[in-house]
């Protein structure tokens, strides 16, 4: 409560504002930021990782709002904090990165810190160190046999991934081809349903006949002869158009089996939507890799030898971006599904508004709601960070324990979402500067302002630090480059 005029105060530090501020009461804390006193301030990680609450939702302006600097601030946090005791090596992170190539450099020191941010890690307990256990994976480049990562900033260390149209089949992810107003038009919906069944019956009697041959496949083997070429061979995302549609178009081919009691004009629906996005996924759907090919360029976000995975999608199309997210979504709740809450899983998904909006259906809105409700009895930890709050599902957004703002919009912030912020700190939230933000959890009742220290790890190539050899390296080839 303030303070009337005239009462005397004095400025509260060390055991008296770990008092005031419910620091005291927390038995399991991680560093928060610092409060503008300059003393600590921490979150309770049983909010956080399940065991009372969980979930973190950050909103602000892209770029003023440090959504993403602070996500991996709370990651190191967390991955360097004692409270994770036995399960610290076995905690994992799944990040999307769905701007530009800067968190390909996250194992790297940083070396702009300054000594002021130096200081700033030791008073919150923190190793100055970049992350560890890091693996990065990137679309393949389009139009090659080989594969190799579609990244220009980075090129050593860097993992190709790609799913096989038997895996796409047999795993039922054929719906996450499609967006969530595709779904929703007529009984598109339906029809995609019917052939994810049918598509999934092919991929397993497959891979029964080649269980007996011992010879296993990535491609499809159809029960008839399709298309202009007359093979029964899907071995590309563009002869799995080609089946479909004389499956479901063409007059000598169609399969009631398959059309069931759709009209025409559904099934016509259907092949122009797969078309339209053959060229955004036929590089990283494939049938013509060997199957060990397949299974290394794997992303599993439970890998024992990976704590943090990152996953690049800035250059996918806005259909195969929503594939991608989907599909490693759908394959790790599964999974967690079967081993149960441990290890915990933190996923860091920005843009929230285009994966889980507020209107409408769609395969990966479904999943993130399902793991807002469910996931912190699985162990999968979302921290979503979107711009505005009010355009992101209720359900997921409402679901988060903490709630973190950063500079805000002023019509925004005049949303429902932000409820939980004082009348002063909706005037405030609109001046933020970087690296301020309001953060606001069950155990403390009101949200405070704080700021966090300059990355210690690289966020972008120029950050990176070069050592001696690294230099003089640098120096010869720019001579080099003078002479020539």
């Amino acid at each position: 409560m303030p303070p009337f005029p005239g009462d005397p105060v004095s400025i509260a530090a060390d055991a008296d504002l770990a008092l005031a501020l419910h620091f005291d009461r927390m038995e399991q804390k991680i560093p928060a930021g610092i409060l503008r006193n300059g003393n600590p301030a921490h979150f309770n990680f049983e909010f956080i990782n399940g065991d009372k609450g969980a979930h973190i939702n950050i909103s602000g302006i892209s770029g003023v709002a440090t959504k993403t600097s602070y996500a991996l601030f709370l990651l190191h946090a967390i991955f360097n904090s004692e409270i994770l005791g036995a399960q610290r090596a076995n905690t994992k992170a799944l990040i999307f990165n769905v701007k530009g190539e800067d968190l390909f450099f996250l194992d790297k020191a940083n070396a702009d810190l300054n000594e002021e941010s130096r200081q700033t890690y030791q008073n919150l307990g923190l190793p100055i160190q970049p992350f560890q256990d890091v693996r990065f994976c990137a679309a393949p480049r389009k139009a090659q046999a080989e594969l190799s990562p579609d990244l220009n900033q980075r090129s050593e260390g860097i993992t190709p991934y790609v799913w096989s149209i038997r895996q796409l089949c047999r795993d039922r992810l054929f719906p996450f081809l499609f967006a969530g107003e595709d779904l929703e038009r007529g009984n598109l919906g339906f029809l995609v349903s019917g052939v994810t069944e049918r598509l999934a019956r092919l991929a397993e009697d497959c891979d029964r006949q080649e269980q007996r041959r011992g010879k296993p496949r990535t491609h499809l083997i159809a029960d008839e002869s399709y298309g202009e070429a007359q093979t029964n061979t899907i071995s590309t995302f563009r002869d799995l158009i080609n089946f479909l549609e004389y499956k479901l178009l063409d007059e000598d081919g169609q399969d009631r089996r398959w059309l069931g009691r759709n009209a025409q004009a559904t099934a016509e629906a259907l092949i122009r939507r797969l078309w339209g996005i053959a060229n955004e996924m036929s590089h990283i759907i494939r049938g013509d890799l060997a199957p060990e090919v397949c299974e290394k360029y794997h992303v599993d976000p439970l890998a024992p030898a990976f704590q943090l995975s990152i996953v690049d999608i800035n250059k996918l199309g806005n259909k195969a971006q929503k594939f991608v997210v989907g599909v490693l979504l759908q394959t790790l709740f599964t999974e967690k599904e079967k081993r149960g809450k441990e290890p915990i899983v933190f996923i860091v998904l920005d843009e929230l508004n285009k994966y889980a909006p507020r209107s409408g259906n769609s395969p990966i809105k479904n999943l993130l709601v399902e793991i807002a409700e469910r996931g912190r009895s699985l162990g999968i930890i979302l921290i979503g960070a979107q711009q505005t709050a009010s355009e992101v599902e209720r359900r997921v957004v409402g679901q988060a324990s903490m709630r973190v703002v950063g500079r805000l919009d002023a019509a925004e912030a005049e949303r429902a979402e932000y409820n939980f912020l004082t009348g002063t700190c909706r005037q405030r939230v609109l001046l933020l500067q970087s690296g301020s933000l309001f953060v606001s959890q069950p155990q403390v009742p009101a949200p405070l302002l704080v700021g966090f220290p300059f990355p210690a790890y690289a966020t972008r190539q120029v950050e990176v630090q070069v050592d001696a050899e690294q230099k003089a390296k640098q120096k010869t080839k720019v001579k080099r480059l003078k002479l020539d």
